[in-house]
């Protein structure tokens, strides 16, 4: 299997929104955002499959030693091999790709966050600078647009923090603020159960859980209508990706918010021609 095929494989199996966005891009662009997205899914395997902490760590360290040594022109992985073709012509410099494994060593440190500022941070490394890739990759011509990447990134972010907080319980991480779990008097404890504790009213927790997830919730909304009063008139048109990623993924968050305990016992999904169709009407009416 040469490195083209496998970093497509590599998307298309994660059965990411994002890969319907990719979808519309010419050849060039699409062969740079998807060997990008291959390798931040490459990073977070390493997180989310690799039970061992200790190997876990053992194989970031060695994906900052192959990217060092593939910006030093000698790429071993078949990832690094797809993608170092597209770092020139898209301006996707090392930092890039160890800001995402940094946000990954973040997981491995720690499986709580105090404040939102605190897991603003973590958003950053892991959503924010892909962003920042994506929107260069997608065809960025005015710096302004990086800010809009940025935000938007954020959005996904808490979107898959929202999704996921069922399915990262079961691994014993909990993303949403401590101190907002306190103000709405949910215990870490019942969402690492994923449900009330033993002896607690049932629909106690089903209010006191349905508030907070839609506090996250209207949070994440009002971020994706902040990203997009930042996305420059000059840049609409080549970030059409992004706006397709964007219309997909609030269209989710809108649906979780109407089931907010879903989120505790299933992974809530649109369905893949829902997912096509949310992003042709972006491709052809070019707004949400």
């Amino acid at each position: 299997m040469n490195p083209q095929d496998y970093v497509q494989q590599k998307a298309a199996a994660s059965g990411s929104s994002f890969y319907y966005a990719f979808l519309f891009l010419p050849p060039e662009r699409r062969a740079a955002i998807t060997a990008f997205y291959a390798f931040c899914r490459e990073v977070d395997d390493v997180v989310d499959e690799v039970s061992d902490p200790g190997v876990a760590q053992t194989t970031l360290a060695w994906w900052r030693r192959e990217v060092a040594q593939a910006f030093a022109g000698e790429p071993s992985h078949p990832v690094m091999l797809a993608l170092m073709p597209h770092t020139t012509p898209f301006g996707i410099e090392a930092r890039h790709l160890l800001a995402v494994i940094d946000g990954c060593q973040m997981d491995l440190d720690q499986n709580r966050y105090f404040d939102f500022p605190n897991l603003q941070q973590y958003c950053h490394l892991v959503a924010g600078v892909v962003g920042e890739v994506a929107a260069r990759i997608f065809g960025q011509t005015v710096p302004e647009t990086t800010a809009f990447a940025h935000r938007l990134g954020l959005a996904f972010q808490l979107t898959n923090i929202v999704r996921d907080v069922g399915e990262d319980a079961t691994r014993g991480r909990v993303y949403l603020p401590v101190n907002e779990l306190q103000r709405f008097d949910v215990k870490a404890h019942e969402l690492l159960k994923r449900g009330k504790a033993p002896g607690t009213d049932a629909a106690d927790f089903e209010r006191r859980f349905t508030a907070l997830m839609q506090f996250q919730c209207e949070r994440a909304l009002r971020t994706y209508n902040e990203a997009l009063a930042l996305l420059p008139e000059a840049d609409r048109r080549n970030q059409k990706p992004g706006l397709m990623m964007a219309s997909i993924y609030r269209t989710l968050l809108q649906e979780i918010a109407a089931d907010p305990m879903l989120v505790l016992t299933q992974r809530v999904s649109l369905t893949p021609l829902r997912k096509f169709w949310l992003a042709w009407k972006v491709q052809a009416l070019g707004r949400l």
